[in-house]
């Protein structure tokens, strides 16, 4: 094949992908004085990635097979805006060698490798296979073609349980299910081969088996068109939930010297057997003595910023020079590892709800500055909505120091620096999981967050002085800004009265506990504050970001507060704290669901019934599935009961709050 078709220079890339990925090529690519074009969806007509862009098309209603999986669209959209090459980013078509080919077809250059490349080495399936001709360790496994019932069952007893399942032309734990008895296989197999069809459009699985106390090593490799092929190094990312990975670091604090050349040595020779092009990932998993091959992606990885800040590389720079036709600008040898960097994945998700998808509108986005080793690739902002409909990932926070235990420490600064609001984040629960005494001792396997998630999900400490103190100056602050926008307000001096003193009370909840009085006195000279027999004078001042230092009794601290109605979010020393102002004036309400009654916790889509009306369940049983960001959510019994009543069927777009069924309780 001619390689101009394939490979050569161009002006105009269109991005074909969402959220922080593409805000992240825009960046690259507007470095390089390329013009960018953005795709999006009805749902992301204001979205971050359209705002960056120099042009932007919208290719059709919200849901990822409408939009941004539509093939004939995107390659439209390059048409309609004189896109010459299209980057795919990852998830989406980033591995769809139908679309590779697609863009080939239209004359477009694909900033990857081709489909022939991602056929051989995309599918885990087709991996394993040509890895096993060329000898390269593998986990025992099936990975042929044939996918009836029948055939991965007897698969999964010749391997011996437990086993994993998963996707062929999956990644980030989307279908994929650990299986540990027979009996288990056939509903994972349908619920993995459901989720990956929504999730990639390919519903084929291997099996596996399931390698206890894995560790998980991952080697960044690189090749142009010229036949040079590199390795950048390698990554650790081990701290996993469900398959889906949440911190990862660069180098491995795993491996020796020796073990790092080895196993860089094989991915080298597994991409070589296919004379790859463009970025990838060899994927390995370790059992404490032997490594083995499990897969490759055939594409920029979310976790690629780790080994860009160790190389001092520009992953994207190099794919886009690669696409452009050029050799890699430097040799094996050249590639130097210089200290230890760590990301951490910010998520849309309830930890403290069993990490719940978390939709709806960010009122508040604050995130420290990207200087002194700490890097932070976001695709959201202020007023951004994060809807139901994709991966739930905000952005990555992400350090550089010369050592892993200052990089950890800067990583934690980094977290408990950035603020998201109007939706529920993952961040605290990020930083119990990086300041773990285990992770600090690199005493890790895949399944540790898993072991000790009561403890990393644990609730907030409880507010004290200095907490309810700052929320009564988070709230006096907020009206004296009011009031100065009246021009003659005599609320221009903090605590301003003519004569005497005045008192203010105020009443903070935190989460279900009691309340807690808070006295403001106020008026000629310092005010203090009154919390039950402990009185505290108390001064504030304005600070950077919306935060404030708060004195009391002569020691200072800084405080970072968000008011929103009657709801108060505080950052202080002590950690975050989330603070309900009880209306002075009473009237609170709250809306309660029958405890019988089975709603949408999210926007999303029916994809399964479980149970029929009128049968008899026990307290957990499942119901019914529905999808949410790509993710499927079962809903289960409250209590032991009746099915009374299955209020959807499968298909049907839910909005939150919707009943769905109605479970009558068993009889006492």
């Amino acid at each position: 094949m001619d390689r101009s078709k394939l490979y050569r220079r161009f002006r105009t890339l269109l991005i074909a992908n969402r959220g922080e990925i593409a805000c992240r090529v825009i960046r690259s690519a507007r470095a390089m004085g390329l013009r960018t074009v953005a795709v999006y969806s009805e749902a992301d007509r204001d979205a971050m990635h359209v705002a960056m862009a120099d042009e932007a098309v919208l290719l059709g209603p919200a849901r990822a097979r409408d939009s941004y999986l539509n093939i004939e669209r995107v390659i439209e959209a390059a048409r309609q805006t004189g896109a010459e090459a299209i980057h795919p980013g990852y998830g989406f078509l980033s591995e769809n060698a139908e679309f590779a080919q697609a863009c080939l077809n239209a004359g477009l250059v694909f900033v990857g490798p081709t489909a022939e490349m991602m056929t051989a080495m995309g599918s885990k399936s087709g991996s394993k296979a040509l890895m096993e001709k060329a000898g390269v360790p593998l986990v025992p496994g099936y990975h042929g073609e044939a996918q009836d019932e029948a055939t991965l069952a007897k698969s999964a007893d010749k391997i011996g349980f437990p086993v994993l399942v998963k996707a062929s032309a999956g990644g980030g734990g989307r279908g994929m299910r650990v299986v540990n008895s027979a009996g288990e296989l056939a509903a994972a197999i349908v619920s993995a081969k459901r989720e990956a069809k929504a999730a990639f459009g390919d519903d084929r699985m291997l099996i596996e088996k399931f390698v206890q106390n894995p560790r998980h090593i991952e080697v960044q490799i690189i090749g142009d068109s010229h036949g040079n092929l590199l390795s950048l190094w390698e990554r650790e990312c081990t701290l996993q939930r469900r398959h889906q990975k949440v911190i990862e670091e660069a180098p491995s604090p795993t491996l020796d010297a020796t073990q790092r050349e080895a196993v860089c040595a094989a991915a080298r020779k597994a991409a070589g057997a296919v004379n790859y092009v463009g970025a990838g990932t060899i994927e390995f998993v370790s059992d404490g003595k032997e490594v083995f091959f499990i897969e490759m992606n055939t594409r920029l990885q979310v976790e690629h910023p780790v080994t860009e800040l160790i190389t001092g590389l520009d992953l994207v720079e190099w794919q886009l020079r690669v696409a452009f036709g050029e050799k890699l600008p430097l040799k094996q040898d050249e590639i130097k590892l210089n200290g230890h960097a760590i990301e951490a994945r910010v998520y849309a998700e309830n930890p403290q709800k069993n990490f719940m998808p978390s939709v709806g509108r960010i009122k508040t986005w604050r995130t420290p500055d990207g200087v002194d080793g700490l890097r932070i690739d976001a695709g959201y902002r202020d007023g951004d909505a994060v809807s139901p409909y994709y991966d739930a990932m905000l952005a990555k926070v992400i350090a550089w120091a010369p050592t892993r235990q200052a990089a950890i420490e800067r990583l934690n600064r980094g977290l408990e620096e950035t603020d998201v609001r109007g939706i529920v984040t993952n961040i605290p629960f990020l930083s119990a999981l990086v300041t773990h005494p285990q992770v600090r001792a690199n005493t890790i396997d895949t399944g540790f967050i898993e072991r000790e998630l009561k403890k990393l999900t644990e609730a907030s400490s409880v507010a004290g002085d200095l907490e309810l103190c700052a929320a009564v100056a988070a709230i006096v602050n907020d009206e004296q800004k009011a009031a100065r926008k009246e021009a003659h307000s005599p609320w221009q001096t903090f605590g301003w009265m003519p004569v005497g003193k005045r008192q203010r009370v105020f009443s903070f909840r935190q989460g279900q506990g009691a309340e807690h009085k808070v006295t403001l006195h106020y008026g000629n000279g310092p005010s203090t504050v009154s919390i039950g027999k402990h009185e505290f004078v108390f001064t504030t001042s304005p600070a950077d970001c919306g935060s404030f230092d708060l004195t009391i009794d002569g020691m200072k601290s800084r405080v970072t507060a968000v008011i929103e109605g009657h709801e108060l979010y505080l950052r202080t020393r002590n950690g975050r704290f989330d603070l309900h102002w009880v209306d002075p004036f009473g009237g609170e309400t709250e809306e309660h669901v029958g405890e019988d009654k089975i709603v949408a916790p999210l926007p999303g889509t029916v994809v399964a019934l479980l149970a029929e009306e009128g049968a008899t369940l026990e307290k957990g049983a499942a119901i019914l599935t529905l999808e949410v960001m790509k993710m499927e959510q079962t809903l289960r019994a409250p209590f032991a009961g009746v099915l009374r009543k299955i209020k959807c069927k499968v298909g049907d777009i839910v909005s939150e709050g919707v009943e769905l069924a109605e479970v009558e309780p068993a009889a006492s």
